[in-house]
């Protein structure tokens, strides 16, 4: 069952691979570059490495220059045209905020007769870290660890990051005008909603500073967060550019690819290998463990030759200070959940290949990984789900894939002979 959940999980992956839903969807859109005196091309995230390879290629000597921001690890192949940078994630640091900047500068030189081509995938919203005036690296720093850890959704922590930010939130689209915009967006956001994704750098933000202030309040760090931070969601009058600001007629988003593509591909990859496949949803949300314990009760009653899947993106309220991430806290729950149920086995893990600040993607586990259900409950109660499924060797460890179409769940029940 390991061996056919990978298998199914490399499908998935398959299906959203970067470079091919990027170039495809550029033929699509038949792009008439010959137009536009100059074509740049500015990739940020997870998978903009693959991104702007497909842009180069769909551009070739027409495009002018390009820039691409990526996560530390990241760069999986060289470009011809397009520099790259990498930066920390998710909690943004020195080395962003310097290539957000470069990048601000070349979005002030576009004119009317220019194409600027962005290619957003997940990460960009902690990689594209210029703060707002008043805002320092530092504030941003601590605001976004006290979010990540306090259990807050990717929307939750996006309408605060594009309120601290000079260029999230419709802003970088702002910067280019009068110049058209192509944005390709890797989907890693329940929904597909494009101002979520990267926190819509090219998209109309339908969040406000009080949605923000909003967050602080449900997580309690009004009082916590920097003062700084405090005073510009409290006092500034310098909203975010709306859908009715005449800017975004020159702007077009389209989505590359999603999580409900993955899927897709990975329910045909189970149906070949002998099993009968059900997508449950691609919207899975809410904390890890509660999310466990109802894909148990399905794992626990499903016949055999079962696959069922599930994707989305989960979040952890940190209590302890154990290792893990998700889709690690989310597997261990599962297991002891599903303790002592035989030919019963699921896998977790992270489309992008990482979960957490951990070198896993995720987790496979079985109605037998769990021996000790007092010791699996402790080390869950600690959020330490890194060190307890590690020495089992249950963690999967793929190293970054060059995708990121949030969280896939793979449920599977042994096949019949």
């Amino acid at each position: 069952m390991k061996r056919d959940a990978l298998a199914i999980f490399q499908a998935a992956l398959a299906a959203a691979d970067p470079e091919i839903s990027t170039f495809e969807t550029l033929n699509r859109l038949k792009l008439s570059l010959e137009k536009f005196e100059r074509v740049y091309l500015v990739a940020i995230g997870k998978a903009a490495v693959g991104m702007a390879a497909a842009v180069e290629k769909f551009a070739g000597k027409r495009l002018t220059a390009g820039m691409v921001l990526t996560k530390y690890g990241h760069t999986n192949r060289k470009l011809r045209r397009a520099k790259i940078r990498e930066a920390a994630h998710p909690v943004p640091d020195a080395a962003g905020l310097a290539a957000s900047e470069e990048m601000e500068q070349l979005l002030r030189t576009l004119n009317a007769r220019d194409l600027l081509i962005t290619a957003i995938s997940g990460g960009s919203s902690a990689l594209l870290s210029a703060p707002a005036a008043g805002i320092t690296l530092e504030d941003k720093q601590l605001t976004t660890d006290l979010l990540l850890k306090s259990g807050a959704d990717i929307s939750e922590l996006n309408a605060v990051r594009k309120h601290l930010s000079r260029l999230k939130g419709g802003q970088m689209a702002a910067l280019a005008y009068p110049a058209t915009v192509i944005g390709l967006l890797l989907s890693d956001v329940i929904g597909d909603t494009i101002d979520v994704i990267g926190s819509g750098p090219t998209a109309p933000d339908s969040s406000t500073f009080q949605d923000a202030r909003n967050v602080l309040a449900k997580y309690n760090l009004i009082d916590i967060v920097p003062s700084s931070v405090r005073v510009r969601l409290e006092t500034s009058s310098e909203e975010t550019p709306k859908p009715s600001d005449p800017l975004f007629k020159n702007v077009r988003n389209v989505i590359t690819a999603s999580n409900h593509q993955a899927l897709t591909a990975a329910a045909a990859k189970a149906r070949a290998l002998g099993y009968r496949p059900l997508i449950l949803s691609s919207r899975i949300q809410g904390e890890a463990k509660e999310v466990a314990r109802v894909h148990a009760a399905i794992l626990r009653d499903a016949p055999p030759n079962s696959c069922i899947l599930s994707g989305g993106e989960t979040t952890v309220t940190v209590r302890g200070k154990g290792r893990g991430g998700r889709n690690q806290e989310l597997a261990l729950a599962l297991a002891i959940d599903i303790a002592g149920v035989p030919n019963v086995a699921a896998l977790c893990a992270g489309t992008d290949g990482s979960d957490g600040p951990t070198d896993a993607a995720g987790a496979f586990v079985t109605g037998q990984t769990i021996l000790d259900l007092a010791e699996a409950r402790q080390y869950l109660r600690s959020n330490n789900s890194y060190e307890f499924l590690d020495p089992l060797k249950a963690l999967i460890k793929t190293g970054p894939t060059g995708t990121n179409v949030m969280d896939i769940n793979i449920l599977l029940t042994a096949r019949k002979k």
